[in-house]
C-alpha cells in the first residue's frame, strides 16, 4: 500500500503524455476514387444509408445542409465515411466547393486536390447513425452539383460513391439524376477449401520449411507455426499454417527489421479465410494491394488453426511492391488478432529466419528465432535478484568490515546500474532510434533507467536516521523502488505470453546502511501524514495517509 500511494505522486503525470490518439479518417489518398483501401470489394447491393439536403436550388455563396442517415429499417450504425460534392455532369471531376463542420468531434475536413475542406471524413471509429455537415457553394460552382458519399459499416462492409441529390444553381434547368457507377480492376479469385492439413513431409528435400517449434508437423501439432515454399514452373507455391485468433502472415524482407517488406496475409473472416498480398512502409500497418497476383488460392479452418495456400509468379514486374523470388530474403512469420478483416499488431515477436534464403533455391530446413541475440542481452539486466533475499543470511559475518548482505547488495547495485544502462543503449540500437509504437513501454523504460541511476546517488546523499530530511528521502526511495519493482513485474508477465520480449526492468534495491532503525506502523503513518500534508495541505492528503496507516504492516525500515 505504501508504494502505491507514493508512486501516485510520481507517475500520475507521466501517463498524461504517453497516450496518443489514433489519426483515423485521414483518407485524402482516397479523394479521387472514394474507395477505402480495405482489401475487400465494396457492397454492390442497395445501400441502407441515404444522403439528404435541405434545398435543391443554390446561388454562389449559399450554404446547403447535407446529411448521411441510416434510412433503411434495421440499418446499423456506421464507423467511417467520406463526403464530396462534384460536378453532376462529370462525376469523375475534382471535388467542388468547401464544407463546414457541425460536429468536429466526429467529423473533420480534408484537402482534396488544391482545396482545403473540399471533403469531410470521420475522426474515429465511433459508430453513428447520422452525420451532418454544411456545404459552401463556390463562386465558380458548376451549374449542377451532386453529393457522393462512401460509408463504412465495418472494415469489410462498405458502400462506395452512394449517389445523393443533385442541386442546381438558380435559373439553371435541373439535369436528370443518373446512377453512379464505379470502376475496379481488381482480380477476384475464388478460393477453394483444403481437404486436409499441411504436412512437414518433404521439408528439406522437396520444399523449404520454416517452423516453430523446429521440426514440428502441422498435420499432427495444432500449435505448429509452419511456412513452406517450393518452385513449380514459373511460380512458387507457398503453404502457411498457424494457430491464431485472427490471422497468420509471412513477409519477405531485405533485413531483420520491419519495413519495406513484401507481406502475405491469411485473415480469418467469419468461417472463411481471406488471402491478400500487402506491403509495409516502415513500422506501419500493412497496406493491402487492391490487385491480387495470387492464383490457386485455398484455405482451411480447424481447431483454431488457420491454413492457406497460394501460387505466385517469380516475376511480377507490373507491381513494384512484390519482390522477385529468385533473390535472397529474410523470412518473417507472425500472427495476431483481426476484426472484420482488419489485422492488429502481432501477438508475439515474429519468428525471423536465421539467414537469408533464395526463395527459388534448393530445398532447405530453415531455422529461426523470435528473440535476436541483441534482445536477449538486453533482457540480462533483470538478472540481479539476490540483493532482495539475503539480508537475514550470515548475520554475524562481514566482508571488509561490512555485513555480507550489504556488500553483496552494493555490488549488485553497481552491476544493475551498468547492465541497465547497457540495456537502455541496446534498446535504441535494436530499434534504430526511438520507438514511437512502443507505447508506455518506452517511457517506463526511460523512467526505470533514470531511477536506477538515481539509486546510488541517493545512497551517497542518504541522511542520518535522526535527520529531519529522512521524511523526503523515505518517500523518494519508495517511489524509486516501486517504479522499478512494478516494471520488473510487468516484464515477467510479458515474458509468460511472448518469448524474447524486451524487458527493461531491474530488481528492487535493498535498503542500505548499518544504522537502520525499526519504527511502528503508527510512526510510519505519521511520517507519511507529515509528508503528504507538506505536499498539499488538504484533508484529502490526510485521509490518504490515514488509509495507509490502517493497512500498513507492523513495522518498516527507515534509513
Amino acid at each position: 500500500m505504501t508504494r502505491r500511494l507514493c508512486i501516485l505522486l510520481a507517475v500520475a503525470t507521466m501517463f498524461l503524455v504517453t497516450a496518443e490518439g489514433y489519426r483515423n479518417g485521414k483518407v485524402s489518398a482516397s479523394c479521387d476514387n472514394m474507395r477505402p483501401n480495405h482489401s475487400h470489394e465494396s457492397n454492390n447491393g442497395s445501400s441502407p444509408y441515404t444522403i439528404t439536403v435541405d434545398k435543391n436550388k443554390f446561388s454562389p455563396g449559399d450554404q446547403i445542409k447535407v446529411k448521411i442517415i441510416a434510412s433503411a429499417s434495421g440499418a446499423k450504425a456506421f464507423e467511417g465515411f467520406l463526403i464530396e460534392a462534384r460536378d453532376a455532369t462529370n462525376l469523375d471531376s475534382a471535388a467542388a466547393g468547401t464544407f463546414k463542420l457541425v460536429d468536429p468531434a466526429i467529423s473533420q475536413l480534408l484537402k482534396c486536390g488544391d482545396i482545403q475542406g473540399s471533403a469531410v471524413s470521420h475522426t474515429s471509429k465511433t459508430k453513428v447513425k447520422e452525420i451532418q455537415v454544411i456545404w459552401n457553394a463556390p463562386k465558380d460552382s458548376p451549374p449542377s452539383i451532386q453529393f457522393l458519399a462512401t460509408v463504412v459499416q465495418h472494415y469489410n462492409v462498405f458502400w462506395v460513391k452512394i449517389p445523393g441529390p443533385v442541386v442546381t444553381q438558380s435559373g439553371v434547368t435541373p439535369i436528370p439524376t443518373r446512377p453512379t457507377t464505379t470502376h475496379t480492376t481488381t482480380v477476384i479469385t475464388t478460393p477453394s477449401v483444403l481437404p486436409k492439413p499441411f504436412t512437414s513431409d518433404g521439408c528439406g528435400s522437396s520444399k523449404s520449411c520454416l517452423r516453430d517449434p523446429s521440426e514440428c508437423n502441422p498435420e499432427t501439432d495444432p500449435k505448429c507455426f509452419f511456412l513452406s515454399f517450393a518452385t513449380e514452373g514459373q511460380g512458387v507455391v507457398f503453404e502457411l499454417s498457424g494457430q491464431a485468433e485472427g490471422y497468420v502472415s509471412f513477409a519477405l524482407s531485405l533485413d531483420k527489421w520491419m519495413g519495406n517488406d513484401d507481406v502475405y496475409l491469411c485473415i480469418r473472416n467469419g468461417e472463411s479465410v481471406d488471402i491478400d498480398p500487402a506491403y509495409v512502409k516502415g513500422r506501419t500497418h500493412p497496406v493491402v494491394d487492391s490487385q491480387s497476383e495470387l492464383s490457386d488460392v485455398a484455405w482451411r479452418l480447424a481447431d483454431g488453426v488457420i491454413q492457406c495456400k497460394f501460387r505466385r509468379d517469380i516475376y511480377i514486374p507490373q507491381d513494384h511492391h512484390r519482390f522477385t523470388l529468385d533473390k535472397s530474403y529474410y523470412l518473417f512469420l507472425a500472427h495476431g488478432r483481426a476484426e472484420y478483416g482488419m489485422v492488429h499488431k502481432h501477438d508475439r515477436q515474429p519468428l525471423i529466419s536465421a539467414n537469408k534464403k533464395v526463395i527459388t533455391g534448393a530445398p532447405e530446413n530453415m531455422s529461426g528465432s523470435r528473440s535476436p541475440l541483441i534482445m536477449k542481452f538486453h533482457a540480462a539486466s533483470t538478472g540481479i535478484v539476490f540483493a532482495r533475499y539475503f539480508k537475514p543470511s550470515w548475520p554475524q559475518h562481514t566482508i571488509f568490515g561490512q555485513k555480507v548482505w550489504f556488500q553483496v547488495h552494493r555490488t549488485a547495485m553497481v552491476l544493475v546500474v551498468l547492465l541497465t544502462c547497457t540495456a537502455f543503449v541496446l534498446a535504441f540500437i535494436y530499434r534504430g532510434g526511438w520507438s514511437w509504437h512502443a507505447g508506455a513501454h518506452a517511457y517506463l523504460g526511460c523512467t526505470v533507467t533514470a531511477l536506477t541511476v538515481l539509486q546510488p546517488l541517493m545512497a551517497i546523499f542518504r541522511p542520518p536516521p535522526d535527520s529531519a530530511s529522512k521524511v523526503h528521502y523515505y518517500c523518494i526511495k519508495h517511489i524509486s523502488d516501486t517504479v522499478e519493482r512494478d516494471r520488473e513485474q510487468d516484464g515477467r508477465e510479458g515474458a509468460q505470453s511472448t518469448e524474447g520480449d524486451e524487458r527493461e526492468s531491474t530488481e528492487e534495491r535493498k535498503r542500505k546502511g548499518r544504522d537502520e532503525q525499526q519504527v511502528t506502523g503508527e510512526e510510519k503513518g505519521g511520517i507519511l501524514l507529515h509528508y503528504f500534508s507538506r505536499l498539499a495541505n488538504s484533508p484529502a492528503s490526510q485521509r490518504m495517509a490515514m488509509a495507509l496507516l490502517r493497512r500498513a504492516p507492523e513495522n518498516v525500515s527507515v534509513y
